[in-house]
């Protein structure tokens, strides 16, 4: 019997890892399921690389077949994503917390975190009759214009600043701010207050307000925001209840 354990690459891996993280990043929030042809030419790769590297990320488990041949993202990826702690480690430290404000409130509730230049989103809770939002766990935006976004690029470091700020900037309404001097105002703001406030910015019916999460060194790592329908209250009357959540994690997650 094999003593070869599941998973383990065979070889040299160096190339062949690129070349099945290409694969593997061809699947995003549109294109779920695709045929073999589909995956080769999105990851821009011979049909007949794509092949070979496909039945060993089928093996793997990090990507499966369905009835029709289609190929899909595998659960054993989401089995390891699971151990991130920026990702669901921190989900689960939060959730009951973002409950609670979801709760209360009954709006949309987020929590997101930085990668790079983008927002990732960790988690989401959808309030009853609450705004619709164009957000996803797992998604990406911009730093600059959603209430989390702007709470994680107030406090990065100078030079992630500098190169979103310098850099295009998404516009999604009227009211989406693009100017860099606005923009440093804004961020300046963030930190002397506390807390964030996206005001129409991703779509014209949305307000939303975010607070920093810290950890025990007291970083932030991460942003919890209310995202309300335009005119149902103000950001005032619902920073104090975002403040309160995001201390609350950050206790949490200090000990």
């Amino acid at each position: 019997m094999s003593t070869q354990r599941r998973g383990r690459p065979k070889g040299p891996t160096g190339p062949v890892i690129g070349r099945a993280l290409q694969l593997l990043d061809a699947f995003d929030a549109e294109h779920r399921a695709l045929t073999l042809s589909d995956l080769a030419r999105r990851a821009d790769m011979p049909l007949s690389t794509a092949h070979r590297l496909l039945q060993e990320l089928c093996a793997w488990g990090a990507v499966e077949r369905d009835d029709a041949g289609l190929y899909q993202v595998g659960l054993r990826l989401w089995e390891l994503g699971s151990l991130a702690p920026r990702g669901p480690g921190l989900r689960e430290t939060a959730l009951p917390y973002l409950e609670d404000l979801c709760q209360i409130t009954r709006e949309n509730v987020q929590l997101a975190v930085r990668e790079g230049t983008e927002v990732v989103f960790v988690e989401r809770i959808a309030g009853f009759g609450s705004v619709p939002v164009l957000t996803r766990v797992g998604g990406r935006f911009a730093l600059t214009s959603t209430g989390v976004g702007l709470v994680l690029l107030a406090h990065a470091a100078p030079e992630v600043q500098e190169e979103v700020l310098n850099g295009p900037i998404d516009h999604h309404t009227e009211k989406t701010v693009t100017d860099p001097v606005q923009l440093r105002s804004m961020l300046a703001a963030v930190r002397s207050n506390g807390f964030s406030v996206s005001d129409r910015q991703v779509t014209m019916d949305a307000l939303s307000v975010g607070a920093p999460i810290r950890d025990g060194s007291g970083e932030v790592v991460a942003a919890v925001s209310l995202v309300v329908r335009y005119g149902s209250t103000t950001a005032h009357a619902l920073a104090g209840l975002v403040r309160t959540c995001a201390q609350a994690i950050s206790r949490a997650l200090s000990t």
